[in-house]
């Protein structure tokens, strides 16, 4: 049997590496993505082949990333819950297709992750899974019985390890658990399982990679410019650069300034509540200044429309349904949408904050000669036309309020009368 198993090189993956090639008797071949990781990725692959697999594939996959999941995400104006920017959730496709293609090309006969039975990784990678290779079996130690078992904790873990002589640091365990990417750095589990627990006080500034602390961040505001063209940022400062390019950059400015660092209680998949705290620096400028183009240049029918789609687009995001046909379905939608977000925003970040500083388009539908409070240049808007449309619009109202009048009154007449005493 050959198996094609994801890889971070930590301790769970380690272990479940080399117990999957002892009990399936397997081939086990190792995948890990670059989806931006960086040092997380140093000495992979010789590890993974110390553990026990025979071949290790370490992928860039960055560029295709922030092209093909990132961006179209984004033009979609996802956010879950009205605060996650589905870091995790949009990588977990991108891994899963990778993997899947791996195992195809390597004639495997299942792929296997790490991911826990309380979480939505397993969710997530299976669907993506059974889109793309639906024939193609699924290993989840996690959800076996004698694995659990086995592994009750992390002391039997690092045992397990000892014992197999594989290679991992037998250290400590982390106060909680850290997922990170291109977009984003997640922290969950552990000490923010307290959802009363503060995790911007001072005192945990050092679980925070990507972004200083408000606090810490410039006394002074930084004006940051960005270019769009049919709904994608194609420069920033003027600079033109590819979707990987403007990540980077982004990053690196929002960071700086405390941008997007976000604390919230969402709701699992799998039916349970998880605290989750988010650092997602670039992104959060990126959605910014997007909907600051959009208010710019789409039309408002469109837009509440699209709008009215983001909670369904974030949900299934978020729950692993990025191949099924109703995301591509939307994903046509929200890209017709976007053919004239085109121009250039201009955004203030200081101290967590961003805030627009402009907005200018070729194609602006926002007219100042129309919209002034002075005299209409163009006669293109007639006040006293409005007086039809508010009394138009005015009529259902009225004749409700008539009605519940009447019956107000009727009520009244057949309610007996009070006794005195």
């Amino acid at each position: 049997m050959k198996i094609v198993v994801a890889y971070s090189g930590g301790l769970d993956t380690s272990v479940i590496l080399n117990w999957i090639k002892e009990t399936y008797s397997a081939e086990i071949i190792a995948f890990c993505a670059d989806i931006g990781q960086e040092e997380e990725l140093k000495g992979l692959k010789p590890k993974a082949l110390r553990t026990g697999a025979s071949k290790c594939f370490v992928d860039d996959l960055q560029e295709e990333f922030a092209r093909d999941f990132i961006f179209p995400m984004m033009r979609a104006g996802s956010l879950y819950e009205g605060e996650y920017f589905l870091g995790t959730s949009i990588a977990r496709p991108l891994i899963a297709k990778r993997m899947v293609d791996i195992a195809l090309a390597e004639k495997a006969d299942a792929i296997a992750h790490g991911a826990t039975g309380k979480g939505n990784d397993q969710v997530r990678f299976e669907l993506a899974a059974a889109a793309l290779a639906p024939d193609l079996q699924v290993i989840a130690p996690w959800r076996e019985e004698r694995f659990r078992n086995e592994f009750p904790g992390r002391a039997e873990m690092i045992e397990y390890c000892r014992r197999h002589k594989v290679d991992v640091e037998a250290s400590a365990k982390k106060p909680y658990s850290m997922d990170r990417n291109l977009l984003h750095i997640s922290y969950e589990s552990g000490i923010l399982e307290d959802p009363w627990f503060d995790a911007f006080a001072p005192a945990n500034k050092g679980m925070f990679k990507l972004s200083a602390s408000p606090e810490d961040a410039p006394d002074k505001a930084e004006i940051v410019t960005l270019d769009f063209e049919q709904g994608d940022c194609v420069a920033v400062n003027g600079k033109r650069l590819d979707p990987l390019g403007v990540m980077r950059v982004l990053n690196k400015l929002g960071g700086r300034h405390g941008v997007g660092r976000v604390d919230m209680v969402e709701n699992r998949f799998v039916g349970m509540k998880s605290r989750g705290v988010y650092e997602t620096p670039g992104g959060s400028i990126l959605h910014f200044a997007h909907r600051q183009m959009e208010s710019l240049t789409m039309d408002r029918e469109v837009m509440h429309l699209r709008d009215g789609l983001i909670p369904k687009y974030s949900t299934l995001v978020y729950n692993g349904f990025w191949f099924a046909p109703e995301r591509l379905a939307l994903q046509a939608l929200v890209d017709e949408s976007q053919k004239n977000v085109t121009g250039t925003v201009r955004v203030r970040l200081y101290k967590g904050n961003i805030l627009a500083a402009g907005r200018k388009s070729p194609v602006s539908l926002y007219r100042p000669e129309i919209a002034t409070m002075e005299a209409d240049p163009t006669q293109a808007y007639n006040q006293g036309d409005a007086t039809g449309f508010i009394r138009l619009n005015a009529l259902r109202l009225k004749v409700a309020a008539k009605v519940a009048a009447g019956a107000k009154k009727k009520t009244a007449k057949k309610a007996p009368a009070k006794k005195r005493k």
